[in-house]
């Protein structure tokens, strides 16, 4: 009896756990098959086009060329002279790498800083604080169109900004986004003011999460405002500026609506990143196999980023 209790009750326990996990699984699935669908399956492919020639259609072959993708973006290419230049049959990937990575060192640390200072300045409780929040995180749920054109209106030659600086003694009468010097700080300018909004509020999270006896202790040992902040503020705020980074420099490295609105990668090639090399050789040259192949390098370099962040997080909280 005991034994066939023993074995019955085993028999019922393993039929609630098979239940349970079919119940479990069955939450899972409409998730794991979009993710399967939408995510795993096109990077598989794109994977595999990196290996190969194909300019999409049903009627084009796909040809295996190995490394030879990798081997062509790797390379610039001149094919005819005209006057006094030459003709290039795409961008090379050099400059699309200089001008995404000089736009995310920028970037990121301005949006940092940016962000926390509005927290610090809204953290208080000040008539208005609320609807100040409500101001600066606005940009970041509006339409990216529309914050674009009303910027590139507000940067032509006679626009508002160039008005601004021209009132305070400045030379400067043309348009950024037509100017291959000012272009670059023009993405940078938009960028900057949409997203710090949004991390306003995760690092306004993070200091209500600061506990106020280290404030007291501080003040008691005769720490100024100034190595309060230094000393436990920012101490304290390392784990979301790790968060922020991560996100801000992932961002970056995929930047393509504000380019494609305000500059389309010019004038010339001053503005031309990653992303929108990507999506010229896929959709203007057609050549699927060699954008596969600069999305699989864009994929390392931002690999490689996250994980140099978080070797250098896991040593600081080790220490």
């Amino acid at each position: 009896m005991i034994g066939s209790n023993g074995r019955m009750i085993k028999r019922n326990r393993t039929r609630y756990e098979r239940k349970k996990e079919l119940i479990a699984y069955s939450f899972l699935a409409p998730n794991f098959i979009g993710f399967a669908v939408f995510t795993l399956v096109p990077v598989l492919f794109s994977i595999y086009l990196s290996f190969v020639k194909w300019k999409g259609g049903a009627f084009s072959t796909m040809e295996w060329v190995g490394l030879g993708n990798y081997a062509e973006i790797f390379k610039t290419a001149k094919v005819a002279e005209k006057g006094l230049g030459y003709l290039f049959t795409k961008v090379d990937l050099g400059i699309a790498l200089k001008n995404t990575v000089f736009y995310t060192l920028v970037t990121v640390p301005l949006t940092l800083v940016c962000a926390v200072a509005l927290a610090l300045a809204l953290n208080r409780a000040v008539k208005g604080a609320v609807g100040f929040r409500t101001v600066f995180f606005f940009p970041y749920v509006a339409s990216m169109v529309a914050i674009c054109v009303c910027w590139r209106f507000m940067m032509m030659k006679d626009g508002p900004i160039n008005q601004f600086l021209m009132a305070l003694g400045s030379g400067y009468n043309k348009s950024w986004t037509a100017d291959s010097t000012m272009a670059i700080w023009s993405i940078i300018l938009v960028s900057v003011w949409r997203n710090m909004g949004y991390y306003m509020v995760i690092y306004l999270a993070a200091l209500q999460g600061v506990p106020a006896d280290l404030y007291e202790a501080a003040t008691m040992d005769g720490a100024n405002k100034a190595q309060q902040f230094f000393h436990v503020t920012l101490p304290q705020l390392r784990p979301t500026t790790f968060f922020a980074s991560t996100m801000l420099i992932i961002s970056c490295f995929k930047i393509y609506d504000v380019v494609a609105i305000m500059t389309e990668g010019g004038p010339g090639r001053s503005t031309k990143m990653l992303v929108t090399y990507i999506y010229d050789e896929a959709f203007t040259n057609f050549n699927y196999g060699t954008a596969s192949a600069i999305a699989m390098v864009l994929l390392v370099i931002v690999l490689i980023f996250t994980l140099a962040q978080f070797s250098t997080e896991s040593k600081y909280a080790n220490n």
